[in-house]
């Protein structure tokens, strides 16, 4: 036996470094489990300090849980995982990992090579998630009703953020929902004591540089730099102090002639990079521009876009007033203060941009609102992007079945992988179930038979009264790229985990 020094094992080096994994992932996975489902409950997380967080989220209950078995720390990075990529279906794409892990342990108890298990694996979840994809109901409209159905249930049926999600859906459009890179859940922004609602337009994260500057603009044009806005600085090289004070004094006289430019060419909203001159903010706000600096590049991107604006550097307004001119943007709103204090810029010329605000008197109940928020955004862009599939473990279920067929085309021991795909498969509607109060064994085996019995991958379980019911009849239902996801990554920690042969601890 190793030195237990050098050798992580479990129950004093009983279990192997493979059974000993799989307990710590199936614990994890324990803490999550129960909040899965509409009958699902809370987590009450308690620290040395005794603060406590209660939540039902399961990325939030794995970041915030004491953990130090490092496969159990795999798990985490699942879920982690899920909800940077999808924002949604965290719990049950540890759920899966786990019993991915659990039903392969098995067969390799069995005397089934792990290798051939992890192949297996590999083949069952692909022929998954092909038949997953067949299976997606597509959404070709935004006023899809089950969009709406969707964020209701994501944003765990609030009528308020639900309405603001689906009123940003149809502010931005279908084209930029599809668009590679953008994330529909950044256009999120949580604020306390505010009313939930949509702002047609880009919030910055700043105000007008001081309050003399006019706080509503209409009709406005818009000027984006990239960085500060002050005089250029003498060249190191100057020969002397006069001839440094010379160049000093024309680099700021070509500065205010710059100035006067930006003031005749009727530029009403001056967005900057950087830090702005103190003589430019006299200046303009004498001109009744309003100007706002220190604007992170991200959100000088968005006011670009929005406005039709061209991001300048400053030494570039220099060249010549027409220069400036063709960088110039243009949006019907430019307004800041009330109960944001914040500058909206609304109505831009150029792209469209969307903000959800949503508000709350208290800040525990704002990082709730904001994250429910974030969830629905994230799952109605996913129906958008890949449509939906029955919800409730349904899905899982009927993947199961046919997952189970596929085991007799695959020959050697390599089907054993593919029956632990089948098995895990059945785990979600069996949590749901259970978390309803119901006997999950006799559950699934009523609705095993029915799908079979009726060809429908939308049987599942009524939580409330415990009877078969068609999922999509009742409106629940999962976007299936969470799905899809879910059941990728799940698949991918667990075959790593079970290649773990032995667990070694590095020296400091």
């Amino acid at each position: 036996m190793p030195d237990s020094d050098h050798f992580y094992q479990a129950d004093e080096g009983r279990l192997s470094a493979l059974e000993s994994n799989a307990k710590a992932v199936k614990k994890v996975a324990m803490a999550v489990s129960s909040t899965l489902g509409p009958k699902g409950l809370d987590t009450m997380l308690v620290n040395s300090k005794n603060e406590v967080v209660i939540t039902n989220d399961g990325v939030t209950i794995l970041e915030l849980m004491k953990i130090e078995h490092p496969a159990a720390k795999m798990i985490v990075n699942v879920a982690k995982a899920q909800q940077e990529e999808m924002g949604d279906g965290t719990t049950t794409a540890t759920l899966l990992a786990s019993a991915l892990v659990d039903e392969g342990v098995k067969q390799v108890m069995r005397g089934v090579p792990v290798t051939k298990v992890i192949a297996g694996i590999h083949r069952g979840i692909g022929f998954a998630l092909h038949k997953m994809r067949e299976k997606a109901r597509p959404i070709y409209e935004l006023n899809d009703e089950w969009l709406q159905r969707i964020a209701f249930t994501a944003c765990r049926e609030n009528e308020d953020i639900t309405l603001a999600v689906i009123e940003a859906v149809h502010v931005l459009g279908r084209e930029k929902m599809l668009k590679k890179g953008f994330k529909f859940s950044s256009c999120v922004k949580a604020f306390p004591r505010v009313e939930n609602r949509v702002i047609p337009g880009v919030l910055l994260s700043r105000s007008r540089m001081n309050q003399q500057m006019p706080r509503k603009k209409e009709n406005v044009r818009v000027l984006v730099l990239a960085d500060s806005l002050e005089p250029q600085t003498a060249p190191n090289n100057a020969n002397g102090s006069d001839e440094s004070a010379s160049q000093q004094e024309g680099s700021k006289e070509e500065f205010y002639v710059t100035l006067e430019h930006i003031i005749h060419l009727e530029a009403g909203l001056v967005v900057v990079g950087g830090q702005v001159d103190s003589h430019a903010e006299s200046v303009f706000t004498d001109a009744g521009i309003m100007v706002v600096q220190n604007v992170p590049q991200d959100e000088l991107r968005k006011v670009a876009e929005h406005t039709h604006a061209r991001i300048m550097k400053t030494n570039v307004l220099y060249n010549s007033p027409e220069e400036i001119e063709a960088a110039l943007g243009m949006c019907k709103e430019a307004v800041d203060g009330g109960d944001i204090s914040r500058v909206r810029i609304i109505g831009g010329q150029g792209k469209p941009f969307a903000t959800i605000v949503v508000g709350a008197m208290t800040e525990e109940i704002l990082a709730e609102y904001e994250r429910i928020a974030k969830d629905a955004a994230s799952a109605v862009q996913a129906a958008i992007r890949g449509g939906f599939v029955p919800g409730g473990g349904a899905m899982e279920l009927s993947l199961s079945h046919y997952v189970a067929h596929y085991r007799e085309t695959v020959q050697g021991m390599e089907r054993f992988g593919v029956t632990a795909v089948a098995e895990a498969l059945q785990r979600p509607m069996s949590q749901v179930v259970a978390n309803a109060g119901f006997n999950p064994l006799e559950k699934i085996e009523s609705v095993k038979a029915f799908q079979v019995k009726r060809h429908s991958d939308s049987l599942g379980i009524d939580c409330d009264r415990g009877t078969i019911a068609d999922m999509i009849e009742m409106g629940v239902v999962d976007p299936l790229l969470v799905k899809a996801h879910a059941l990728k990554t799940a698949g991918e920690v667990a075959t790593a985990i079970l290649r773990i042969h032995t667990i070694v601890n590095m020296k400091e």
